[in-house]
């Protein structure tokens, strides 16, 4: 079994200290980065559209073996709410291509606003290219019901196990033949730290499942998501009796 432990973005400056040591340059914080987790999830793609260099620039910065997972534009989740045709699609699939073989999962975040519509849905994901791998994190509990769960086992599509401090829709279910776990704070939203028991409930919910798992934490507060993205990572790594394998993306893009 494959895991991939990591954060919600890198670029924080409360993390100088906490765990970017002072001589380590802002420019320097992504290599830095990747010599101790082995996969980062990128927010900077909600956000904006990101030039290719920059993308680039980001699979020279990593070793062999590291992979990236992307959020989807909110242009297209948040903005149009997936009423959209196939151009601004291709558009974001075109240059998050260029990650090649980085790329581990595209992060599909729907808002809370957005109420859970079978025909809407189904269109949407016969739009998107299936060389990827995608992972959906909906914030409207509608989203929560067994037609919705039907659906994204047919694309082979993962529920996005997200804890929030009760925020956001909490289901632990396995739609694909990967885990995707976005941990945003157990008792406070991106903000409190996870602590051992907590990690190590989290561990064994990995083991249980014997999937591909990507993990990743968005309590940036204090540096807490990097801290308890390497001790989850240690946590398995014991467990396993051995270094695990080498991350790899099973897809060619």
């Amino acid at each position: 079994m494959e895991y991939h432990i990591g954060t919600s973005g890198w670029q924080y400056p409360h993390w100088k200290g906490p765990f970017y040591p002072e001589g380590v340059k802002n420019a320097d914080w992504l290599a830095y980065y990747a010599g101790r987790l082995d996969t980062l999830e990128l927010n900077v793609t909600f956000y904006r559209q990101v030039k290719d260099s920059t993308f680039l620039k980001w699979y020279e910065t990593t070793p062999a073996g590291f992979l990236f997972s992307v959020k989807m534009s909110r242009f297209i989740t948040h903005l149009k709410r997936l009423r959209v045709d196939s151009e601004p699609i291709g558009r974001f699939t075109d240059s998050v291509r260029l990650l090649k073989d980085k790329l581990g999962v595209v992060l599909i975040q729907l808002p809370p606003g957005l109420r859970y519509d079978e025909g809407l849905v189904t269109d949407f994901f016969q739009l998107l290219d299936g060389s990827f791998r995608y992972a959906v994190e909906a914030r409207n509990p509608g989203f929560v019901s067994d037609s919705f769960f039907t659906l994204l086992r047919k694309h082979n599509m993962a529920w996005c196990i997200a804890d929030s401090a009760g925020r956001y829709p909490y289901r632990e279910e396995v739609t694909a033949d990967f885990v995707y776990i976005r941990l945003h704070g157990g008792q406070q939203l991106y903000a409190s730290d996870y602590g051992d028991k907590e990690l190590e409930a989290w561990r064994e919910k990995i083991e249980a499942w014997g999937k591909e798992t990507f993990v990743y934490f968005d309590n940036d507060y204090s540096g807490f998501a990097a801290k308890n993205a390497l001790t989850l990572k240690g946590m398995v790594e014991r467990e396993k009796g051995a270094s695990p394998a080498p991350s790899r993306s099973r897809r060619k893009n």
